[in-house]
């Protein structure tokens, strides 16, 4: 049963290691995402589970302990889904979106329960996302998720994927969706629109709705804007 979800953007400038100089541009999104774990915490789950985007269209699951690293973003930092211990550097390594959420549990010491990580890929049809929720929360004992995803990439003309005129408009929608736990509204978001507007959030957006079922979540929104063109959300549910 799913009994909580931290939503948060997954941006390696999130880590501060990886931002330089540029680190306070995102202290608020750091906040926000403290805050969202805190919740977690709060609802004291017996599994973590923590989702995010990654390239294709498939299913992937990472076990406590899996390690991950921002070597590819020139900074010489390791991280761990869990416990540090709890894996060995052998096997898969953590894709981007969880290596940070690795980051973000370790940071704030937030894990408190068995973590593990499922990504999915940003063209994983919604059907396919919402089953994968649904088998998420009904695992054993009370679930709680990390979702991670980021909005748009195209908000400004600066934007990695230059601007596009519909990208505020997905944005708000999903933004309000997340801020109001409303399951409709994320199952609805159309995958074709996400990808051309370069939205990696959708996938995960929508494994969150799946696993949400009928548990009469609340939401609620702690953050939203769209530095370096590039739409970011905070939320919880709960």
């Amino acid at each position: 049963m799913l009994v909580a979800a931290a939503v948060c953007p997954c941006p390696p400038l999130l880590v501060p290691d990886v931002a330089a100089g540029a680190a306070p541009e995102l202290d608020a999104a750091r906040t926000a995402c403290s805050d969202a774990l805190a919740v977690l915490a709060a609802a004291r789950p017996d599994r973590l589970v923590v989702v995010g985007p990654t390239a294709g269209d498939a299913v992937t699951r990472y076990a406590a302990g899996t390690q991950g690293d921002f070597r590819g973003f020139g900074v010489d930092l390791d991280v761990a889904l869990g416990a540090p211990g709890d894996g060995t550097a052998d096997g898969p390594r953590l894709p981007a979106s969880l290596a940070v959420g690795a980051w973000l549990l370790a940071r704030t010491g937030r894990a408190g329960a068995p973590v593990e990580g499922v990504a999915v890929g940003e063209h994983l049809d919604a059907a396919r996302c919402a089953a994968t929720g649904r088998e998420l929360a009904a695992g054993a004992g009370r679930v709680a998720l990390l979702v991670l995803g980021d909005g748009s990439a195209r908000r400004s003309l600066k934007a990695p994927g230059y601007l596009d005129e519909r990208a505020a408009g997905f944005d708000e929608g999903a933004a309000r969706a997340l801020g109001t736990a409303d399951t409709e509204a994320l199952a609805a978001l159309d995958p074709r629109l996400a990808s051309e507007l370069q939205a990696a959030g959708r996938a995960p957006w929508q494994v969150l709705a799946g696993a949400a079922g009928d548990a009469a979540l609340e939401g609620r929104l702690l953050y939203e804007d769209a530095p370096y063109g590039v739409g970011y959300v905070v939320a919880v549910w709960s």
